[in-house]
């Protein structure tokens, strides 16, 4: 991790101007206290960091941010006092594949926030993009005037300008931040982030233990041409690269725990269109929403849960069950990658011929389709992609070709570990594999030896 050179505080007098940008709410920050911003951390690296343990502060357990890192803070005065900056940043989607998007600190998304209901908290927000913005506390109860809408609450964030925004954390849950100016532009970039607030009491406001693991991974969507980097910004429901936190399988973290550990996993989209997620193995539980905790008695035990465009929601469970677990989106083509949506339907019809004519004209051409598409995970092997893409269905497991991409990854348990650290493929006792058995059953012999073809 890097960061800026760190200055001295000035008092919240010197940041505002006495009368109207003291009124607005968020205020532009002048010029002398501009000289004195806490430090605003960097990140270049897409793999997960290790949670955040809080050094002052109320304590909290703290969250594993999918690919991402949470903030780090400054206490003065009894604020916590964040940086964020708006720039314009590159991401790795996935190995092989690098995108121009806008994000915050280096990253999209922005670094997770992480606080404790009751905290007072002052966010600096700097503005190093070519036009201006603003940042919305995507379900936070506070003043009007710090709500981040451009125009309505607040004057716009003009560029190589900042400003603060400064709130009490009211109520505990699980909510975001997003800009709220040019915001088809911003958002379809890349600019949003966690935000984490922790209840002073967990198990008076949940009524049981806290969870052993907690992790937050928000739903985005690109539409980057193959061969390009920049993502298309007026795609409303096309897009060809679905993805978490800005990653796409097989780019994506695995969920790593152990066996018997209680999870949180929290989720929050900000695509253009919802996403049933679903578990392998396992049941869960919604607890929270975002307008908060979900009753005891109105749990609902279940294995997907469909969120809606702007929705955050915070599920638990406990893994009880060894193994690797994919956890995905449930739309299928949201489960790949960047794939064409003109390709004709040649299942059934015979290619051949017109495979090895076309071979003759075009070197390297493969007629696919016929069978089904699951050849394209093989055919991406041995055969140039364009450049900056990725394959449609790709990844390997321990048996052979996953064909997957997009919303995808894997949830490890294990009995023992002591880290978040990948602990490999899972290895499965004797006996608990599916298995070819030796002698068909009675009536397939003859279609296995063609007679039912």
């Amino acid at each position: 991790m890097r960061t800026e050179k760190e200055g001295t505080m000035v008092s919240r007098r010197q940041f505002f101007g006495r009368g109207a940008a003291l009124a607005l709410g968020a205020g532009l920050v002048s010029k002398v206290g501009a000289a004195s911003l806490p430090e605003a951390p960097q990140m270049d690296s897409a793999a997960m960091q290790p949670p955040l343990a809080p050094p002052n502060g109320r304590p909290y357990r703290p969250v594993a941010t999918l690919n991402g890192w949470t903030s780090p803070w400054r206490m003065k005065d009894g604020w916590k006092e964040f940086h964020l900056v708006a720039e314009p940043v590159r991401r790795e989607i996935a190995p092989g594949m690098v995108a121009n998007l806008w994000g915050y600190n280096g990253q999209s998304p922005g670094p997770t926030i992480e606080c404790v209901e009751g905290d007072r908290v002052r966010i600096f927000v700097t503005n190093r993009l070519p036009e201006h913005t603003t940042i919305h506390w995507h379900g936070i109860l506070l003043p009007n005037g710090m709500d981040g809408v451009g125009g309505l609450n607040q004057p716009q964030i003009p560029v190589g300008k900042t400003f603060v925004y400064e709130f009490e954390m009211t109520k505990s849950g699980t909510f975001m931040y997003h800009p709220h100016a040019d915001e088809m532009v911003q958002m379809a970039m890349g600019m949003m982030g966690f935000l984490v607030v922790h209840p002073k009491n967990p198990k008076a406001v949940r009524g049981y233990a806290e969870v052993d693991r907690d992790f937050v991974f928000l739903l985005n969507a690109y539409d980057i041409d193959p061969g390009s980097a920049t993502p298309k910004i007026n795609t409303m429901l096309d897009f060809n690269l679905w993805t978490w936190n800005s990653r796409a399988f097989p780019g994506i973290d695995s969920l790593v725990v152990r066996k018997d550990d209680r999870v949180r996993i929290r989720l929050a989209n900000l695509s253009m269109t919802s996403h049933p997620i679903h578990v392998h193995g396992h049941r869960f539980w919604l607890v929270e929403t975002d307008g908060g905790q979900v009753p005891r008695s109105a749990w609902v035990p279940d294995t997907t849960l469909n969120i809606a465009a702007g929705q955050t929601r915070a599920v638990e469970f406990v893994a009880d069950l060894e193994g690797d677990w994919p956890l995905h989106c449930h739309k299928s083509h949201h489960a790949m990658n960047a794939m064409g949506h003109e390709i004709p339907n040649a299942i059934g019809a015979d290619v051949k011929a017109v495979g090895r004519r076309m071979s003759r004209l075009v070197s390297g051409y493969m007629a696919m389709g016929a069978n089904g598409m699951s050849e394209h995970a093989e055919h991406s092997k041995f055969h140039d992609l364009p450049e900056n893409t990725l394959p449609m269905m790709t990844g390997d497991g321990p048996f052979g070709p996953l064909e997957m991409g997009g919303m995808f990854t894997v949830f490890k348990v294990r009995d023992a570990l002591s880290s978040y650290a990948d602990p490999g493929w899972y290895a499965h006792p004797d006996g608990t594999v599916a298995r070819k058995v030796d002698a068909a059953p009675p009536g397939l012999a003859e279609w296995e030896s063609g007679g039912g073809e």
